[in-house]
């Protein structure tokens, strides 16, 4: 696979009503590698973002919101005073699929705009 970044935050989602498989062991090693910081654990990517005070976290939480409403894929966020942590699974296919790693590439593009 000969993607990078840029190819993922230039993609949308897809609607994923179930179906289909999740992505094979292999897929989500090569995805994995386009997304720095991200861990894999029990069929999820999961992300820790740390911040300097709660006005920069909910900042973020807000803009986390903002693309999985437009993606219309949305994660999992634990958010405190200087951190929140973003987690991504596919739950209509029990794992994770090529959105997932689109809306992750998509938070972390947060960070270099």
């Amino acid at each position: 696979m000969s993607e990078t970044i840029c190819d993922l935050t230039s993609k949308q989602c897809k609607p994923c009503e179930g179906g289909v498989p999740p992505l094979s062991a292999d897929e989500v090693s090569t995805f994995l590698q386009q997304i720095a910081g991200w861990q894999l654990h029990n069929k999820q990517i999961t992300k820790t973002y740390a911040f300097k005070n709660y006005y920069q976290t909910m900042a973020f939480v807000n803009a986390v919101a903002w693309i999985s409403h437009r993606e219309d894929h949305h994660p999992d966020m634990t958010a405190g005073y200087n951190q929140c942590i973003v987690t991504y699974t596919t739950h209509a296919i029990g794992g994770l699929s090529e959105n997932d790693f689109i809306c992750a590439a998509k938070i972390d593009k947060l960070f270099t705009i």
